[in-house]
């Protein structure tokens, strides 16, 4: 099955700010429950976190000026799910931040809904925290 949902939210931030802050892993279970739900651990090149599906680890895109914070996840089963996520311009003080949501061929149709959920009160809560 191939479908996916741009999930989006825009935040009264600069792009920068919006970035700088997202891209820190440190910050990561501030805004991202449906993610990480602890302080996520360095380990060699990869990220772990404790999400609601168990143990994960996350692999960021490098640190990059156009905004891309795309990052692969590898679910507890040791499935590796690409998630695609960008934070677009929009004038000096605003911008868009802009998730991919790829339903994967297992995921039931409750599944992805509660999926696109997770995504959609994760950006609210970026938003909220970085519109202060």
């Amino acid at each position: 099955m191939n479908e996916s949902q741009h999930i989006s939210a825009w935040i009264n931030r600069s792009a920068i700010d919006v970035y700088r802050y997202a891209a820190d892993p440190a910050h990561l279970p501030e805004w991202a429950a449906g993610l990480a739900r602890s302080e996520l651990t360095l380990v060699g090149d990869t990220w772990v976190a404790q999400s609601p599906m168990g143990e994960i680890t996350i692999e960021f895109s490098p640190t990059n000026e156009l905004g891309v914070l795309d990052h692969v996840v590898t679910m507890p089963s040791g499935e590796q799910v690409f998630n695609p996520l960008r934070v677009v311009p929009a004038g000096d003080q605003w911008c868009e931040v802009v998730f991919t949501l790829r339903r994967r061929l297992e995921m039931s149709d409750d599944e992805y809904a509660a999926d696109a959920a997770a995504v959609t009160a994760d950006l609210a809560t970026l938003k909220r925290l970085l519109e202060r």
